[in-house]
């Protein structure tokens, strides 16, 4: 999300640099935590966006990811669980100069938060959204999570998950989601590049982040993460570009949406090309549903990029447009279904 007031307001383009970003706290996850990746590829990426520290708010909920606002040098919200989208919303409608971040995790966003982010990307709030995916609570020690594949062996499953997971993805775009975009803890360019991407749009902006926990969920990744298995399981979605990946093989359109070819076997024509910015979602949603999960051949990058009037300004305009400058609350009370007694 963005704001150009945030920089008019004060004399242009802030420079800084990634230690005016880092706070003095000390960082508390466990050695090895792919969180680390992520926050040192925010705090890099910080000084590139041109903004003041102080015009930044980063809110959280409950979890590992939710230590995060702590160890940026800005304003911070740690919050009660799930609720995060909600105290975005409240602070983003009325200080519409602020940059506001939300960061959460697949138990704390897609559990006791669902109802909250699904509406903020719904009412299209201007906020950015990074959720950590590491498909395991981490924080209370090793459950399963919403995001958690089916079968799934943890210390409240014993037997096996028999829930079906949700896929983040396909949630995002289903709630109309704006913005919608996938990358991992193994790239720190892509993060960089897709967390930028993902500020400078004007609405909700919705990032799943696949994020390794090495403690209770090592190697949940690593089908298509490896270095063995990136180059053939990773696909890259660009916009405009044709989606081809490892050895000849794309994505074509199929019956029910889109399937993996070889490219020599259809032609090239047949490959899809990637198009984001289309308002209709069902060629976004297709791919968010091309592998089951990080097992098989899985879409990284923007899958979904449109505009939509943004929920905040909407409001202010409808206030300044019907509500009386002299209206009062004694007013407003009377009015409507009133009456004496």
């Amino acid at each position: 999300m963005t704001d150009t007031k945030n920089l008019a307001e004060t004399g242009g383009e802030a420079k800084t640099t990634r230690k005016d970003w880092t706070s003095d706290q000390e960082v508390k996850w466990c050695p090895g935590c792919g969180d680390y990746s992520i926050l040192a590829a925010v705090q890099m990426m910080m000084p590139d966006l041109g903004v003041k520290r102080e015009n930044v708010v980063f809110i959280s909920g409950i979890g590992c990811s939710s230590r995060f606002p702590y160890y940026m040098n800005t304003y911070g919200v740690h919050s009660i669980h799930g609720r995060a989208p909600a105290f975005a919303s409240g602070l983003s409608i009325t200080r519409p100069d602020l940059d506001i971040w939300v960061v959460t995790g697949d138990g704390d966003a897609l559990s006791i938060g669902g109802n909250h982010i699904i509406h903020a990307m719904r009412r299209n709030v201007n906020m950015t959204i990074l959720m950590f995916n590491n498909q395991i609570y981490g924080l209370t020690k090793g459950q399963y999570s919403p995001t958690s594949e089916k079968g799934k062996v943890t210390k409240s499953t014993p037997f096996g998950s028999l829930v079906t997971p949700f896929n983040p993805i396909s949630l995002a775009i289903g709630a109309e989601a704006t913005f919608v975009a996938r990358t991992h803890d193994m790239d720190r360019n892509h993060m960089i590049e897709t967390f930028k991407r993902a500020h400078d749009h004007r609405g909700t902006s919705f990032v799943e982040i696949y994020q390794n926990c090495n403690v209770f969920n090592d190697g949940a990744f690593s089908d298509i993460l490896s270095k063995e298995k990136r180059s053939d399981n990773l696909i890259q979605l660009r916009h405009g570009e044709k989606i081809l990946f490892g050895e000849g093989k794309g994505i074509a359109y199929s019956e029910t949406g889109v399937r993996i070819v070889n490219v020599d076997d259809v032609g090239i024509d047949k490959i899809v090309t990637h198009d984001e910015a289309n308002k209709n979602p069902s060629l976004a949603f297709s791919l968010s549903r091309l592998a089951e999960g990080p097992y098989s051949p899985t879409p990284m990058g923007v899958f979904r990029c449109v505009e939509n009037a943004e929920f905040g300004d909407s409001l202010r305009d409808q206030v300044d447009n019907h509500i009386s400058k002299e209206a009062s609350l004694d007013s407003l009370l009377r009015s409507g279904a009133t009456w004496q007694i």
